[in-house]
């Protein structure tokens, strides 16, 4: 049997975050990961995402060049030649993982750990032991259990694409479904989205609802009152029917992001009788990233806390602080946490939505917003509205919330989040100058608040 200090169940950023900070303050630490280093972010997810959303842009970017009086005709993403540079740059990250994980001595254990009593994890024919255990094993893409979905990918399988489809139908209204809808489309693809409910579900209704006429307005068709049962293929192309008797298509490939579930099914939990909540098999933890078992934590997408890489990554930053860095009131504030959705335009939030303001303070919550159409776009005559709202409570205006939707508005945030997190009120952003000509001056440019 090996021992250590610590050992951390999962290789992607928060686990590789825990190992790497543990491993400075001196703890003798394992890492056990199956698979490639990185996790879900590195591999199939934040990375690869942005860079297919950056090749969306430059595709884009043809045709305002176009309108600027630039006479190139635009051209097609050479799909294989893209593939292989964002591929060669998801390998420099690998490389400086295990650069990091080297230079402190982790021990990297290549294979699929699992609990076989308290503080202790067998990993293939190896037998580990600590008093302290961090499970940072993620989640997965959930799958539809219907009739021909067999046809379908998920969001890892949209990473394997080395065309773009002519034609393709994506279940599903989140933020993964709108990104890779996006992304496709703005790469010459005929994209259907078929949505339960209403776009974007937790996200503030009025900014969801704004995204999803930008969408439309930029060809993506959305489809609320059709649920699809059921899919079928016929000479090469996927056929669909609908719950209300229409059959969609034909489509080239057909795409289900409806959510993620946690990865613990290989954990072996019921050894140690680990808690979980909800459906999807999430770990449940406290405010310090603790479990129901001592000296057992989780961080990360394998919890129900806020699916985000940054999150992840603090959160076992603290954790590690408190367990072996001398810091033990080290925990992460889980409070205005910035994120953006990489949509076409991208979607920025902070803190509260209206509807959450509202709930939480009632008749104190007021309202400023501004709406233009961002200089770059307006020379080109291209109609995309950028939208801006301030969420405000009580007589000093702090602002509990801030939604901006347009482009840009994933380079703008965050530095206005630096200043919500302070406790920013309105005459804050009144007091400070506006740089001109910008998008972002618009923030600190609204005028009077809106009624209701």
């Amino acid at each position: 049997m090996e021992a250590f200090d610590l050992i951390v169940i999962g290789g992607g950023s928060g686990g590789l975050a825990a190992a790497i900070r543990a491993a400075k303050h001196g703890a003798k630490v394992a890492l056990i990961e199956p698979g490639e280093l990185g996790g879900t972010c590195v591999n199939v997810g934040c990375v690869p995402k942005k860079a297919m959303w950056y090749a969306a842009q430059m595709a884009e970017a043809q045709y305002i060049a176009m309108d600027y009086g630039f006479h190139d005709t635009p051209g097609s993403l050479d799909w294989p030649r893209f593939i292989e540079r964002r591929e060669e740059y998801i390998e420099r990250i690998h490389g400086k993982y295990q650069q990091a994980l080297d230079k402190g001595h982790v021990t990297v254990v290549r294979d699929t750990g699992r609990f076989i009593a308290k503080g202790r994890v067998r990993a293939g024919e190896r037998e580990l032991t600590a008093p302290h255990i961090i499970i940072s094993t993620g989640s997965k893409a959930k799958h539809l259990a219907k009739p021909g979905f067999h046809l379908a990918m998920d969001s890892d399988g949209f990473f394997d694409l080395r065309a773009c489809p002519k034609r393709a139908a994506i279940i599903g209204g989140g933020y993964i479904a709108v990104e890779l809808a996006g992304v496709l489309r703005a790469l010459g693809c005929d994209v259907h989205m078929y949505v339960r409910g209403r776009l974007m579900g937790g996200f503030d209704e009025e900014m969801a609802y704004g995204l999803g006429e930008e969408m439309e307005q930029h060809g993506i068709r959305i489809h609320y009152e059709c649920q699809i049962v059921a899919a079928h293929e016929a000479e090469g192309v996927i056929l669909l029917d609908c719950d209300r008797g229409d059959h969609p298509g034909p489509f080239d490939a057909l795409i289900v992001a409806v959510g993620r579930e946690a990865n613990t099914a290989s954990l072996d939990i019921g050894a140690i009788g680990l808690a979980t909540t909800g459906t999807d098999g999430h770990i449940a933890i406290d405010d310090w990233q603790n479990t129901n078992v001592e000296g057992v934590y989780a961080v990360g997408d394998v919890t129900e806390r806020m699916a985000l890489t940054p999150v992840a990554v603090a959160a076992a930053r603290k954790l590690v602080d408190r367990l072996f860095g001398g810091k033990p009131e080290a925990k992460l504030d889980y409070q205005n946490i910035p994120s953006v959705v990489f949509s076409h335009p991208p979607l920025g939030t902070i803190g509260m939505s209206e509807q959450q303001a509202r709930e939480a303070y009632g008749a104190e919550v007021h309202l400023y917003k501004q709406s233009f159409v961002p200089m770059q776009l307006a020379l080109a005559r291209r109609p995309i509205t950028t939208r801006f709202k301030l969420i405000c409570v009580g007589k000093e205006s702090r602002i509990v919330g801030m939604q901006m939707l347009g482009p840009g508005v994933d380079e703008i945030l965050q530095g206005f989040a630096v200043a919500i997190k302070m406790g920013a009120c309105k005459s804050d952003f009144d007091d400070t100058l506006a740089v001109h000509p910008t998008s972002a001056e618009e923030m600190v440019l609204m005028g009077d608040r809106v009624p209701g």
